[in-house]
């Protein structure tokens, strides 16, 4: 399984690739994707764009996708909202399906604790994914993401091969 994962801003935007092989997982690309600081429009078709070349260079078959946390600011809420929409419909255009996830349930699945810090998930997707070097924050929270997914279908088959052998 290829999933992409996605760790959504309006400036910089996190994607990266995992492939999962039996029980083993591997890094198949990571970056940071940088917008700047130009209109929101202009951001919104960069992302859309980024997200697209990805899935078209990398062939996932699913698309993990951080969700928005509540804040106290609604206007970034608002702009954090468009960005994740602009990265979903470019996987949505491409028919792929596309699971979200809270930061708390990738923190979960990768550190173990819900509350882990952005220095645990780095070290943790380097040590799970078998990297020389910690990505950047944004590409390590995308690969976390992508890590969740795999391990949230790994469960839900195992759950449904006993459910099929009852």
């Amino acid at each position: 399984m290829r999933v992409l994962g996605i760790d959504p801003g309006s400036r910089v935007m996190g994607l990266g690739l995992v492939e999962s092989r039996g029980e083993s997982m591997l890094c198949a690309h990571a970056r940071s994707v940088r917008m700047g600081s130009g209109p929101l429009d202009e951001r919104l078709g960069a992302i859309f764009e980024a997200v697209s070349e990805a899935l078209i260079e990398f062939e996932p078959q699913a698309v993990a996708v951080e969700r928005v946390f509540l804040t106290r600011n609604v206007k970034s809420a608002l702009v954090l909202g468009h960005a994740r929409g602009s990265a979903i419909c470019a996987a949505v255009v491409r028919s792929l399906p596309v699971s979200e996830y809270s930061a708390r349930e990738i923190k979960q699945s990768v550190v173990g604790r819900g509350a882990a810090t952005k220095e645990q998930v780095q070290h943790m997707v380097r040590v799970l994914l078998g990297l020389r070097a910690a990505p950047e924050a944004d590409a390590a929270d995308a690969l976390a993401c992508a890590v969740c997914h795999i391990n949230a279908s790994r469960v839900a088959d195992r759950i449904a091969a006993r459910g099929a052998s009852q």
